[in-house]
């Protein structure tokens, strides 16, 4: 499979426009392998939040990239500078599964997946008017980017059911925290491995472990072994910074056959 940065030197694959709606969802934008929307639950929480979802409805055979998607995909990103009250958004991702196209092994979904947003505003109390520009990697054979402007007013149809429903469902499917008998622990390892010992429900064979590069950290994918009767993940650290941050951490996320989990860990 061809990967998304060669297409990217090409004119404008899959670009497009999605005109307003007066909903609390956008229009549907089609592109070759599949179509994307935004949906919102319509009303802000006490806190100033809007959840939502970038649908995306993958045709057959078609696949998309989880917030890491290795060393030349692109991860589904979302401006919401042109917005009306709108300061923040930002995704979460349901758990992943891993793909190799033959020319590298990556994090992604081969089937239709609603990404969770939520959106913030700027003022609680104000009308908000989500305008967001679209930007993600679908593959088949070859991958192509999408790009498009999405635009959804939540306030003009703010009990609609159908969306909340949807927008319900997907937060359901996101990753739990993580927790004692259902994580991970850190490992001494190097400066160029990540070493992790896994907990988890279920068959060994069924799990994985995946861990999203930021800050200038890129990572491999992990080999799997066994130690004292744990799982363990031995990831490839191939970049990273020339300073360790010394703030935040990196997101993983932990599957296995029940289930999924998430969290942060520190810089190695």
């Amino acid at each position: 499979m061809q990967r998304l940065k060669v297409l990217l030197l090409g004119a404008a694959v899959g670009l497009g426009t999605g005109l307003p709606a007066a909903a609390s969802s956008s229009i549907w934008y089609n592109s070759e392998g599949g179509k994307v929307r935004l949906v919102t639950s319509g009303k802000p929480d006490e806190a100033g939040r809007i959840r939502g979802v970038l649908d995306i409805a993958l045709k057959p055979g078609w696949k998309t990239y989880w917030r890491d998607p290795g060393d030349a995909g692109v991860p589904p990103q979302l401006d919401i500078s042109a917005s009306t009250n709108i300061s923040d958004a930002t995704f979460s991702f349901p758990p992943p599964q891993r793909h190799d196209d033959g020319y590298g092994k990556w994090a992604g979904y081969d089937h239709p997946v609603s990404l969770p947003v939520t959106f913030t505003l700027s003022a609680p109390n104000q009308p908000a008017v989500i305008d967001a520009d679209i930007f993600l990697g679908i593959c088949e054979t070859i991958c192509i980017p999408v790009q498009t402007r999405l635009t959804v007013d939540p306030g003009s149809d703010p009990d609609n059911a159908e969306d909340a429903a949807l927008v319900k469902a997907a937060l359901a499917t996101l990753p739990t925290p993580a927790r004692p008998d259902f994580g991970i622990n850190i490992l001494p390892g190097d400066h160029e491995t990540l070493i992790v010992e896994a907990s988890f429900p279920g068959d060994p064979e069924a799990a994985d472990f995946f861990v999203a590069g930021e800050r200038d950290y890129m990572f491999g994918a992990p080999a799997r072994s066994e130690k004292d009767g744990k799982l363990v993940f031995t990831v490839p650290i191939l970049d990273r910074p020339s300073t360790t941050p010394t703030d935040g951490g990196l997101y993983y996320t932990l599957t296995s056959a029940d289930g999924a989990v998430e969290g942060l860990l520190p810089f190695p």
